[in-house]
């Protein structure tokens, strides 16, 4: 789903943005600091954390800026800037999970996936921000939830994954799966990723599954090196409930991962399930292109040869001509 940001629009002097950034790196902090003194030039506050404010030498109240408060520090901000790679924006969606608020990624990782804009579009970028040219895209999240003897011990959600995982290196984890209550297999595997479209290109892609365009509706579930004859990748319905039990006679304990990013420890016996999260996460997008040319340019994928709108002008000039 895609809403405009004019429908948010306040007046000037009561613009915020929460700027995030990988402030260990000297790229994200100069980029961090290029942002903050363009978009206080045009009237909007730009509020930083606390130990990043530090780490960027900005300090509060100069140059238009504030620090965010430890709880809601995305509140009355009209979006969230995050500078970095795709770690950065999966902890900035740890932050304003729940709220809503809009997440534009500047992406200086590797791939980038959930990145809008790159480095080379700073001034472009700004430009967008400033005047409001952006969408945001609602993307589903996982609900995860970690039950033992019948209690519920842990609850987290993820934007990516939520990914079952052995804990130790030499033990394997015997796992059985299941779908919409039904039991559907028994795996001795490394463990087993739950996914998200938006995840589809992460770890999720990493260990063999398929990759989804973000606007359908599913929930992804992808054995990783399982020892079994039925151990494919499995795409299910957005209202299905997704389930993995680590057995209770199995040798090894697990550990579920929430986005690479929150950890829980999982005993023999423990059941983690996976629904579609109650709450999306907004993705900001300043440009329309097809998810297909992501792919292309994320990947660095071979389209030598397509010849579609070669063909496609060519039609053209003919309907044209046969129309004089």
């Amino acid at each position: 789903m895609t809403t405009s940001s004019e429908a948010t629009k306040g007046a000037a002097d009561d613009r915020r943005v929460l700027l995030v950034a990988h402030t260990g790196r000297d790229d994200a902090r100069e980029v961090a600091r290029a942002f903050t003194k363009a978009l206080s030039t045009h009237g909007i506050v730009v509020r930083l954390l606390a130990s990043e404010a530090k780490d960027l030498g900005l300090e509060p109240g100069g140059e238009g800026v504030e620090l965010a408060p430890t709880t809601d520090p995305s509140g009355d901000c009209e979006l969230v800037l995050v500078i970095g790679g795709d770690g950065t924006i999966l902890r900035a969606a740890e932050l304003v999970h729940g709220t809503l608020t809009p997440v534009l990624g500047v992406n200086l990782g590797h791939v980038g996936f959930l990145a809008e804009a790159e480095y080379d579009d700073l001034e472009s970028t700004i430009d967008a921000v400033v005047h409001r040219r952006y969408t945001a895209e609602e993307r589903l999240t996982l609900d995860v939830s970690v039950h033992r003897d019948g209690e519920v011990i842990a609850r987290t959600f993820a934007l990516n994954e939520a990914s079952v995982e052995k804990a130790a290196r030499e033990r394997m984890l015997e796992v059985v799966v299941e779908i919409d209550g039904r039991p559907l297999s028994r795996w001795g595997c490394d463990g087993v990723v739950c996914a998200t479209p938006t995840g589809s290109t992460a770890y999720n892609f990493s260990a063999g599954g398929p990759i989804v365009w973000p606007g359908v509706e599913a929930l992804l579930m992808v054995p990783i090196s399982a020892h079994a004859l039925f151990a494919r990748p499995l795409v299910a319905a957005p209202t299905s409930v997704l389930a993995v039990e680590v057995l209770a006679r199995t040798d090894g304990a697990g550990v579920l991962w929430a986005d690479g990013r929150r950890a829980f420890d999982l005993p023999p016996g423990a059941r983690i399930e996976v629904r579609r999260g109650a709450m999306p996460v907004r993705l900001v997008r300043l440009h329309e292109a097809p998810f297909t040319d992501r792919l292309v340019a994320k990947f660095g994928l071979p389209v030598e040869g397509w010849r579609g709108s070669t063909e496609r002008r060519h039609r053209l000039a003919q309907d044209g001509a046969s129309d004089a």
